[in-house]
């Protein structure tokens, strides 16, 4: 895996560290000034899927992170590749169930990262 690769995959779980502050910690504060066109008596209601989701954007990063600790570069590439491609789904679902610009913030990444780990060897 390139220097490139690394830093686009880090990048991607640093992202999804983010994500799981801001779902977990900061769903009733931070979160309403990100998920705007959420209305804001929902977030206090929502306080306990939000965390649910923040752990599952947890689960996300660890194995980005996991794939860059791997040593095997067959075994690296795929768990890369499979947690990549979650992301990169997840992103799809939240733009357009929640909001478009989370295609931005988690599918982009993603999809430089996957067409990083594959042409870039």
């Amino acid at each position: 895996m390139t220097v490139l690769s690394k830093i686009l995959i880090s990048l991607v779980a640093f992202i999804h560290i983010y994500i799981v502050w801001l779902e977990m910690f900061a769903w009733t504060t931070r979160a309403k000034k990100v998920f705007r066109k959420v209305p804001a008596d929902m977030f206090e209601k929502t306080k306990q899927l939000a965390g649910n989701q923040g752990l599952y954007n947890g689960f996300l990063a660890a194995g980005l992170i996991w794939s860059l600790l791997i040593g095997d570069a067959h075994w690296s590439f795929n768990v890369a590749l499979f947690f990549l491609t979650c992301v990169f789904v997840a992103g799809i679902y939240g733009a357009i169930t929640v909001q478009k610009t989370i295609f931005y913030v988690q599918s982009v990444p993603a999809i430089l990262a996957i067409i990083s780990i594959h042409f870039m060897k």
